[in-house]
């Protein structure tokens, strides 16, 4: 528990320097301005869609009849405005890690590891597979996993443990390809995946919350950066 509290600590240390308060916004902000024009443009065309597989299901009968036809209408808004949260948000994180988590690392590695040995066992390209490749489960599980959220406590427990396994896949492998090696991102993954998992679990429970989601998805990566980089420091330290 101390490495993730002293992760989250740095990491909110290093947010505040200027430098990273410059990128703090734009991953959220792009992220809404794409997604939420995409679903203007398209929105009246989703929604007539699902309006006809109701009606082909005799959904929309049935509610006619029933004298709640307005239900449909409001369903059909609800799945579409449910559909467009996690597409911000792991698009948001997808732009953090694989834009912005360069520069990220620079600042913090000059500040705080000046002296941790590059051993390169990643690649830009393999950082950009591996983000659009857990971008994809991400949504897949969140749309299979959306019945879950009617079982009591289900809306907090779902969405929180898909972000803790979408942060802890996809910053991972940014935060260490630069310095550590293959066989060390084995070793990393095997003593600290539950930490990890756990880190990821607080700081995606942080990302659901309003206005605080703005600033989550850099401090993610700052805070990921920070643990991982410290494992690997301790790692080398045993070694020797």
């Amino acid at each position: 528990m101390d490495t993730i509290l002293d992760a989250l600590g740095k990491g909110l240390k290093s947010q505040l320097q200027a430098k990273m308060l410059a990128l703090t916004l734009w991953p959220m902000l792009l992220a809404l301005l794409f997604w939420g024009g995409v679903f203007w443009w398209f929105w009246d065309a989703w929604a007539g869609g699902l309006l006809l597989l109701a009606q082909g299901w005799e959904v929309e009968a049935q509610l006619i009849d029933w004298g709640f036809a307005w239900v449909a209408h409001w369903l059909i808004t609800l799945l579409l405005l449910s559909l467009l949260l996690p597409v911000v948000y792991v698009t948001s994180l997808v732009f953090a890690a694989v834009f912005a988590m360069p520069v990220m690392l620079n600042f913090v590695v000059a500040r705080d590891y000046p002296d941790l040995e590059m051993k390169r066992g990643g690649t830009l390209m393999g950082g950009v597979w591996n983000g659009l490749v857990v971008a994809v489960l991400f949504l897949v599980l969140w749309i299979v996993t959306l019945p879950l959220w009617l079982i009591p406590f289900g809306v907090l427990v779902v969405p929180t443990l898909l972000s803790a396994y979408l942060n802890k896949r996809l910053f991972m492998y940014d935060a260490l390809m630069d310095h550590a090696s293959r066989e060390e991102f084995k070793q990393i993954q095997a003593r600290a995946t539950g930490r990890m998992f756990s880190l990821g679990a607080i700081l995606g429970f942080a990302h659901y919350v309003p206005i605080l989601n703005f600033f989550t998805p850099i401090y993610i990566g700052l805070a990921y950066i920070h643990f991982c980089l410290g494992e690997l420091q301790r790692l080398r330290e045993v070694k020797v």
